[in-house]
């Protein structure tokens, strides 16, 4: 194999104290080289890391976001000679797409054959970080790992995934041209219930309408379902019943007293644990009095019993009256 010698220039962007933005080159040699820039970043140390190019200060303060520049552009004065592909580094197996629920580990492997004196990197796409490269962990995301296992597969681990960790990722392999290969990482979170603008217990009273509102996050976005906690159908308005109303908002029209009890509120979004909140329903109505024997014939000192029957809410009191004079017990 026969290599010629090739011109290579590094740029690295940055900000001047006037807030513009500006690029420098530098001609690389392999080695560390030192570049002044304006103000915000004074020296900016270029480090050559098995192939692979890093802007490095001590002005960072968080990797995961660092400007690493347009990476390499290369000029070839001569035409290389190249073994056959072949003979070049291959992906053993395809990477697929992984779904983790927030909190758990995610395992992404990259397989590579006959990787020879080529060096891998994992990045992260959508941010264009450089997250590891070889067993080197470049981020500084306590949370992210590098495993070399048996020999070809290059295991990024990220423990506690969070939210923010969803997105495309890449395994890079330092070959020219670059060979590369992407997997999407989807992170799930399981239903939760938001306390506003989520309903609360409420009071009505009967005839007059009401909304009952429930609200949850989750990822993918949550499906909320009306139900009743004892099982008895939901009466909507034009006396329509259902067992289960699917949607946010449940509105239910004059309501009565058949209507009051505990209504749940309940999301799902295929992530376990589905999730759910009591609301209860109470209905204010007046007194109603109904008395099954309005005359009782009886001897004379014969004890008789009067009933009279009563329903409202809340509770109403009763008591007898005779000629306008209230009866007392035991009286």
């Amino acid at each position: 194999m026969h290599f010629r010698k090739r011109k290579m220039y590094l740029f690295i962007g940055y900000i001047n104290s006037k807030g513009h933005s500006k690029a420098s080159s530098v001609k690389s040699t392999g080695i560390k080289r030192l570049i002044s820039c304006e103000m915000l970043f004074t020296i900016v140390t270029l480090l050559t890391l098995n192939g692979f190019f890093i802007a490095n200060t001590s002005q960072f303060t968080d990797d995961e976001h660092l400007n690493i520049g347009h990476y390499i552009e290369t000029q070839q004065n001569e035409t290389m000679s190249y073994a056959q592909d072949r003979d070049s580094p291959k992906f053993g197996e395809s990477m697929h797409n992984l779904t983790i629920p927030v909190g758990r580990e995610a395992i992404l492997a990259c397989v590579v054959d006959n990787l020879q004196t080529y060096k891998i990197a994992w990045l992260r796409v959508d941010t264009q970080t450089i997250l590891t490269i070889q067993s080197h962990v470049i981020t500084k995301n306590h949370r992210m790992s590098i495993a070399h296992v048996e020999k070809r597969a290059w295991v990024l681990k990220i423990k506690d995934v969070k939210e923010s960790d969803r997105g495309w990722y890449m395994c890079q392999v330092n070959t020219d041209p670059m060979k590369s290969q992407t997997v999407f990482l989807n992170v799930v979170v399981p239903p939760d219930i938001l306390d506003y603008p989520t309903s609360t217990d409420m009071v009505v009273r009967e005839g007059s309408n009401v909304t009952l509102r429930c609200a949850a996050s989750g990822s993918p976005e949550p499906v909320i379902t009306w139900r009743r906690e004892n099982g008895d159908p939901i009466v909507l308005s034009n006396d329509v019943e259902v067992t289960s109303f699917n949607g946010s908002i449940l509105t239910i029209s004059r309501v009565n007293r058949l209507h009051m009890g505990a209504y749940l509120c309940i999301a799902s979004n295929g992530i376990p644990p589905t999730i759910s909140k009591r609301v209860m329903l109470i209905v204010h109505f007046p007194p109603m009095i109904w008395i099954q024997n309005q005359l009782v014939g009886a001897a004379f000192e014969q004890v008789v019993t009067l009933e009279c029957h009563s329903e409202a809410y809340p509770k109403s009191i009763n008591y007898w009256m005779k000629n306008e004079t209230i009866i007392t017990p035991g009286k």
